[in-house]
């Protein structure tokens, strides 16, 4: 931008005087703004394009990995293709990526390598991609040790840390993302009260043992990091947005599970 202002500047003043000088610090800070608005914006696109695709393409091969691609698992990805609101054109292109990561060549390495590009270093874009897995695979109720073993190497190869990959494995043993009814993890069945509660410590990502201040910190950062607006702004599809404001929920159940172990008003 300051680069800009004094070329425009040094050109105005060559042609007009002094009155050019302002003209033109005034005109180039302009022109830069709107170049960088529509770099982004172009950047935005590219980002949001290779999401969906990469999204629907490691969704056929998970789903694929244990050999079978169930009913469950394809309802879950027609049911994607309503919540994504997507046009007849998207949905079209949605299933050829799909059944493109289906294939046996399928690439994964490459198609995460691809995404992984594109987003490069958005963590929170990273976990949300891994969300939408997680809802897929575990759609018919189980994870197969093929599912599980490829969802790993898909974490692995965005770069995630061993604390990130614990929440996977948090989600994972929670029946997924958006599989609860109401108020996130606390409706989850079946799940023994004491490993709900040591869920809620891995999806905020501290142990058990962090002081209120260090799991109120832990908290706001997840919050923070996942907010459905910051997301947007770094490239997620904003027809992600309901899947986005769900997982704020679970963090915000699991916060307040926390809470109420420990007594905390």
């Amino acid at each position: 931008m300051l680069i800009a202002m004094i070329i425009g500047a040094v050109i105005g003043g060559a042609l007009m005087g002094l009155p050019g000088v302002l003209l033109g610090g005034v005109l180039g800070f302009a022109g830069a703004q709107m170049l960088a608005m529509t770099l982004l914006k172009g950047a935005l696109g590219t980002i949001r394009a290779q999401f969906l695709d990469s999204t629907f393409a490691v969704m056929g091969a998970l789903c694929k990995a244990d050999g079978q691609v169930t009913r469950d698992e394809i309802r879950v990805a027609e049911d994607l293709f309503a919540k994504l609101r997507l046009n007849d054109e998207q949905k079209a292109q949605a299933r050829a990526s799909f059944n493109r990561g289906k294939a046996d060549d399928f690439d994964l390495d490459g198609e995460v390598a691809a995404f992984r590009k594109v987003a490069r270093g958005q963590r929170a874009l990273h976990q949300m991609f891994l969300q939408v897995q997680i809802a897929a695979i575990a759609a018919d109720g189980k994870v197969s040790n093929a599912e599980h073993d490829m969802l790993m190497r898909v974490a692995r190869a965005l770069g995630l840390s061993e604390m990130e990959i614990r929440q996977l494995e948090a989600m994972l043993s929670g029946g997924g993302p958006g599989r609860a009814s109401g108020d996130g993890m606390g409706s989850k069945a079946g799940i023994d009260p004491k490993e709900q509660l040591e869920q809620a410590y891995t999806v905020l990502g501290v142990d058990s043992s962090a002081t209120d201040g260090e799991v109120k910190k832990a908290y706001r950062r997840q919050m923070s990091q996942n907010h459905p607006d910051k997301l947007a702004a770094k490239g997620m599809p904003e027809s992600m947005r309901d899947m986005a404001e769900q997982k704020t929920r679970e963090i915000g159940a699991a916060y307040e599970r926390i809470r109420e172990a420990r007594g905390l008003s």
